[in-house]
């Protein structure tokens, strides 16, 4: 069983930035396809950014490109999602997820790609 726990979620002003990080558990990340995704109130979850464990790098949402980095440290079986430049709209409660181990399919944006969740952290920024 795999456990994912995020964290540094807050309240933070307009071009302020956060890094989170999602520390997980049971698992080693190092062959599994990770990913943020993140859900507004009244909207339906969205793709934020994954990050492929075959070396094909990280890919992201047009509306956080240039913003938004996401890395991973296997030794530290944690991936993390840098902020900078918040706006209004990137308020959410952002999760984590994994794909299934030695998935490969890259980019994989779609929710029914991941296989295990964390719980989400909010992130509230005022405009």
């Amino acid at each position: 069983q795999v456990q994912l726990v995020e964290s540094g979620g807050g309240l933070v002003q307009s071009g302020d930035s956060l890094r989170l990080s999602c520390a997980a558990s049971g698992r080693s990340l190092t062959s599994v396809t990770m990913a943020w995704f993140r859900q507004a109130p009244g909207k339906e979850r969205e793709f934020v950014a994954a990050l492929s464990w075959t070396g094909a790098g990280s890919y992201y949402a047009d509306s956080v490109k240039g913003r938004f980095t996401a890395s991973r440290d296997n030794a530290k079986n944690t991936v993390y999602l840098q902020m900078n430049s918040l706006k209004h709209e990137d308020t959410a409660v952002y999760s984590c997820a994994t794909a299934r181990m030695y998935d490969s399919r890259w980019p994989l944006t779609l929710l029914s790609g991941y296989y295990y969740w964390g719980q989400g952290t909010q992130v509230t920024v005022s405009s």
